[in-house]
């Protein structure tokens, strides 16, 4: 099992100077993510302070943009990372396609099975110097000029990560990507009914093999070195999943448990005009539905019970941890994980 991390993104120094001491602490994969801030520019310069771990976009909203302008920035950090990319990818949901980014939504699955479908062939005309001639139900790339082609990286072309969590999203990792993202609001049983199933199914349909396919995990986690950091973790991933649960696209996760109900009224207060709405949400969260969506453990403990969690199920793993918390608490578990694997 791979173990990566997240960049910090605030500034330029503190991308490059956390991507150097995490690559030199032993972290496989170095991610930048599409929150407050572009989830490709920090991967240009953790590519000149980094030499060993991939570095990925955890995700990219591709709808928010065009498979040609994503196969440029693409191709160019292959290069400039000498072929450490990896492309995550994530569809985001309606209202901030529309009204963040004003962008059309459109049949999310099929368009994100045209879009990767597009940037390969993108990549393969600029490989081969065929003519690029991909005509799509959502997009349509006809032209292509030797001027506006750039030259071969030299390394293969990027790995695409789709992020999914419902069951026709995940059937398009395993048709056209090379990997899935698993969301943060997901369980181990979900993950063993749910996804690897459709994952399989994909893949056959599309008569790849698993081989070469990777799952990503990002495990929530809840602990401190003390009991109060402790207490603190456990409330904010409380109010994480809470979030998360409000929102009907992830639904399918809390029914599988026989939760349906709690996301029915996570959704309902989330929409309410109560001052206390997020905090009320939380109290919802009882420690048995905590402890099913995150590893809540010591410190000593936690990378034994992500092993037995995830060690049959997933390639990689992040840890997803919204709270504040000292990075060396990661390292000795990241280290803890390396030596169990």
């Amino acid at each position: 099992m791979k173990i990566d991390a997240n960049l910090d993104t605030q500034s330029l120094d503190s991308v490059t100077s956390s991507a150097r001491a995490l690559d030199q602490e032993g972290y496989d994969g170095l991610w930048s993510s599409e929150s407050a801030h572009d989830p490709f520019l920090p991967l240009a310069a953790a590519a000149t302070a980094s030499d060993r771990a991939e570095l990925g976009t955890s995700i990219a909203v591709a709808f928010a943009r065009t498979p040609m302008t994503v196969a440029y920035t693409a191709h160019d950090l292959q290069a400039y990372s000498q072929g450490r990319f990896l492309l995550g990818l994530g569809s985001q949901v309606k209202p901030h396609i529309e009204r963040r980014f004003s962008m059309p939504w459109s049949h999310p699955a099929p368009r994100m099975r045209e879009f990767i479908s597009a940037l390969h062939a993108i990549w393969d005309s600029w490989d081969t110097g065929a003519p690029l001639s991909f005509r799509g139900d959502f997009y349509q790339h006809t032209l292509m000029t030797p001027f506006f082609s750039p030259p071969a990286s030299g390394y293969p072309r990027p790995k695409v990560i789709l992020a999914a969590v419902g069951e026709t999203m995940t059937r398009v990792a395993g048709e056209v990507a090379d990997g899935i993202l698993l969301h943060g609001f997901t369980t181990e049983r979900y993950i063993r009914e749910v996804t690897l199933p459709a994952v399989e199914t994909g893949l056959a349909s599309a008569g790849r093999s698993q081989a070469d396919f990777q799952v990503a995990h990002l495990a929530l986690i809840a602990t401190g070195r003390t009991e109060e950091q402790a207490a603190a973790a456990q409330r904010a991933v409380r109010q994480q999943i809470a979030f998360y649960g409000s929102t009907p696209s992830y639904k399918s996760v809390l029914e599988l448990h026989g939760w349906g109900d709690l996301g029915d009224e996570l959704n309902s207060l989330s929409r309410s005009s109560r001052e206390d709405k997020w905090e009320a949400m939380a109290d919802l969260i009882d420690d048995k539905v905590l402890g099913t969506f995150a590893v809540v453990a010591e410190p000593g403990q936690v990378a034994q019970e992500l092993s037995r969690r995830f060690g049959d199920l997933v390639d990689r793993l992040k840890f997803y941890t919204p709270y504040e918390s000292e990075q060396s608490l990661w390292n000795e578990i990241r280290a803890s994980l390396a030596e169990a694997s």
